[in-house]
């Protein structure tokens, strides 16, 4: 009888720790997979974030700078009204209500397109920037400093800090005389 007894007691048991040892490696192998799902978890989280952050930078920007193409389009029509004050004689009495005319009209038109952050760039005098700058010539001054903007000819305007159109400039460079020739700076 004793035999049957021993005969009737489980393998997994008569095997010692075998069963012990699988539930040990199936317990670390579900962990690794816990983790690896959490991880990945993690990893989609973090991943919605970024794309909701750039879609709301996105739709900033184009908040910001949806007024660019039209604002650039009225651009010329500012730089008439400036050109036909400047080239229409002042002093002109048959000319003094068309001037008045001109001079509120350009005063709205600077007035709405400051209200939209678009800013004029006149940088006579100052340094050469070829970031807001595009030269369309090199004059020779003795008086001015070389590199810096002597004329302008048109203004350049920025939409909210951003470039809309650069300033067409005259830079100053120094006169002949004072140029190092091509010997000396060899």
């Amino acid at each position: 009888m004793a035999d049957e007894q021993n005969s009737q007691i489980p393998e997994h048991e008569a095997q010692g720790d075998a069963p012990h040892e699988d539930l040990t490696a199936r317990v670390a192998t579900l962990e690794e997979q816990l983790a690896a799902a959490q991880d990945q978890s993690l990893r989609s989280v973090a991943e919605l974030q970024n794309v909701r952050r750039r879609a709301e930078q996105d739709v900033e920007k184009a908040h910001k700078f949806a007024l660019e193409k039209f604002a650039g389009d009225l651009l010329p029509v500012l730089d008439s009204l400036e050109r036909g004050l400047e080239l229409s004689n002042a002093a002109d009495e048959t000319l003094k209500p068309m001037r008045e005319g001109m001079e509120l009209t350009l005063k709205m038109l600077q007035d709405t397109l400051k209200r939209y952050q678009v800013e004029a760039v006149d940088p006579h005098g100052a340094p050469f920037n070829p970031e807001h700058h595009q030269a369309m010539a090199m004059e020779e001054s003795a008086t001015a400093e070389p590199g810096s903007v002597l004329k302008v000819f048109q203004k350049g305007y920025l939409l909210n800090g951003r470039l809309l159109r650069p300033a067409m400039v005259v830079v100053s460079k120094a006169p002949a005389a004072q140029q190092p020739s091509i010997d000396e700076k060899a």
